[in-house]
């Protein structure tokens, strides 16, 4: 069962609809996330690690490392453009 939670005025989260967008307090995100974050404007050029998305997403699932697929092909780093910012929580 899927539930999509939805950030009131007040910045608490209510459940809502199935399908309807999730809409985050943005002030409380960051206030949850500490005074060391950041996050690049939309239009920014910003540095993507594959290896390093294996690694968390391997993480995630409690996969060893072992486990991480590896691309030799594919760059160990891509600069890439900044399209849109969405915050979850």
């Amino acid at each position: 069962m899927k539930v999509n939670m939805k950030a009131q005025a007040n910045g608490f989260l209510s459940n809502s609809a199935e399908g309807e967008r999730k809409s985050i307090n943005s002030e409380l995100w960051h206030a949850c996330a500490g005074p060391l974050v950041s996050l690049p404007p939309v239009g920014s050029l910003v540095v993507y690690f594959p290896q390093g998305h294996s690694e968390q997403v391997a993480a995630s699932m409690q996969k060893e490392t072992d486990f991480i697929p590896s691309y030799p092909n594919l760059p160990s780093k891509l600069i890439c453009m900044l399209h849109n910012v969405t915050l979850h929580v």
